[in-house]
């Protein structure tokens, strides 16, 4: 018996070694594993946190800094002005604007403090381009403190280095002297805006600021913190007046208009108080504030030679009161008067140009009509019965045309200004047309292919395949906009007041065709046949 429970006894201590072996061995082989899972997962994280850090990290390219949409808040949101563009790799337009603007951002890099030039690649950071509404390249924006502005300054160097200058300063400049104001109303040329304030720290002032911002490009600011200012303007600390000059002034409108501004005024509404007031009731319409100040229609427009220096002011301003007495009347329409050699070609465009009167007249209405007024001698009754027969529309509007063409046989019907009603407008016809410009290389290009595509369908009876000169020739609907050349509309039969615009494909035979094949409603075979 001792012998056999001795060999139990060895048999059991040796089984206990061995458990306790492999219970060893395991705990350390787990271990191991977790160590090296621990090991792994630190080193994908590490991997992560570069790329974060990349991605936050602002690089430089040639002077202008790459922002994308991990960095661009942080960047830009305590940046005082920063010029932004959003650009794809493959634009042509972004491909020249390229080394003007990295030769800008060198140059304004230099100051002190730099104004940075920043560029957004649109197609890679979607979400940014779709956040800021950005829908054509290039597309440049300003930034101040994180909010955008459009930028409308030039696009080489030089430009943009001034304009970029001029934009980082302060929206609004401090008028010192009771004189500065006196200079402005006697020999001022455009509406006066001041904001009246306690000082800088003034909350008004901080709000008037940021309205300023949003307007900066169109009009100019001032502010004063001058008591003798305000009591010469008959205003109080936190008010916001808008003027004209002594010349726009007249007996029917009031000399001033004043609002008051504080903290809490919303930037809106000092925008759109300033946007109400910042025309008199007849101004003066020139070239150079065209585009600023008269776009809004109907504009009665009447031109003579209007001066407003010493010698002549008398003169300009005896006709200018006779508008006066008719626009007063009609609030609803903007009045102007314009040199008549400042728009000799639109004055000949409306026929005026011989009438052998030393004023005329004429209304631009919302559509792009235009309506001039029959030559005779001008008085306040002549101008009232023209704007009163344009109210009650029974004006013909004038069309600029080309001649009509004698012989119009070919594939492609050349329509003009005189003609587009009768063939682009015809109810029983399906019509493409397409408006062009003759300096245009991209409607030179398309001319072939537009041949090829009007003999294609020659034999369409319902269909006409037509172009216009869109230069030298009036688009009288303004449902057919043209923004660019070519510019390509389908006019259906029996809808031609919603005509189908031409976009995103190519302009080649094959997508021109499907086009036509899409929305035509008078082809006479099938697209297979086609």
């Amino acid at each position: 018996m001792r012998p056999r429970k001795a060999f139990l006894l060895l048999l059991l201590l040796g089984l206990v070694q061995l458990l306790a072996v492999a219970g060893a061995e395991g705990p350390d082989e787990d271990s191991s594993n977790r160590e090296n899972a621990i090991e792994d997962e630190e080193e994908e994280e590490e991997e992560d946190d570069d790329e974060e850090e990349d991605d936050l990290e602002v690089k430089e390219e040639n002077g202008v800094l790459v922002l994308n949409d991990a960095n661009f808040d942080n960047f830009v949101a305590d940046k005082d002005t920063v010029l932004l563009e959003f650009y794809a790799p493959w634009c042509g337009h972004c491909k020249k604007l390229a080394p003007e603007y990295e030769k800008a951002a060198k140059e304004l890099s230099k100051r002190s403090p730099p104004i940075p030039l920043a560029k957004v690649d649109a197609t890679a950071e979607t979400d940014l381009a779709k956040r800021f509404d950005v829908s054509g390249y290039p597309t440049l924006k300003i930034f101040r403190k994180g909010r955008p502005y459009d930028y409308n300054g030039p696009r080489e160097k030089y430009g943009i280095v001034d304009y970029m200058i001029e934009q980082s300063g302060p929206p609004s400049k401090e008028i010192l002297t009771l004189k500065q104001v006196q200079e402005f109303l006697k020999d001022g040329d455009d509406v006066i805006i001041i904001g009246v304030f306690k000082g800088e720290s003034d909350p008004a002032y901080q709000q008037y600021q940021d309205a300023a911002n949003n307007l900066r490009e169109d009009y100019k600011f001032h502010h004063t913190f001058s008591t003798e200012i305000a009591k010469f303007l008959k205003v109080s600390q936190g008010q916001l007046v808008v003027m004209q000059p002594e010349k726009f002034q007249s007996k029917y409108e009031p000399r001033s208009h004043m609002m008051d501004v504080q903290g809490s005024t919303q930037d809106s509404a000092i925008k759109d108080f300033v946007l109400k007031y910042a025309l008199p009731l007849v101004g003066h319409r020139k070239v150079s504030n065209d585009a600023k100040r008269y776009t809004r229609r109907p504009l009665v427009v009447v031109y003579y030679s209007v001066d407003f220096s010493f010698d002549y002011r008398a003169a300009t301003q005896f006709w200018r009161s006779k508008v006066l007495e008719v626009a007063k009347d009609f609030p609803e329409y903007t009045f102007a008067i314009a040199d008549e050699e400042d728009y000799a070609g639109e004055v000949k465009d409306l026929g005026l140009s011989e009438s052998g009167e030393d004023v005329n007249a004429a209304i631009l209405d919302e559509s792009g009509k235009k309506f001039a007024m029959e030559p005779e001698e001008f008085d306040s009754d002549t101008l009232r019965e023209f704007v009163t027969a344009f109210k009650k529309g029974k004006l013909k509007p004038v069309i600029k045309s080309q001649p009509v063409p004698k012989n119009n046989k070919g594939p492609v019907k050349v329509v003009v200004g005189k003609t587009f009603d009768s063939i682009v407008m015809d109810p029983k016809k399906d019509v493409l047309i397409e408006f062009y410009a003759p300096w245009c290389g991209h409607c030179k290009q398309l001319e072939p292919v537009y041949n090829s595509l009007a003999k294609k369908y020659k034999g369409q009876k319902g269909l006409v395949i037509a172009k216009m000169d869109a230069t030298a020739n009036d688009v009288p609907s303004d449902r057919y906009k043209v923004e660019g050349f070519p510019t390509i509309y389908f006019a259906p039969s029996g809808d031609k007041k919603n005509p189908v615009k031409f976009e995103g494909g190519d302009r080649d035979l094959e997508h021109l065709s499907k086009f036509i094949e899409e929305h035509a409603t008078k082809l006479s075979r099938t697209k297979e046949e086609l």
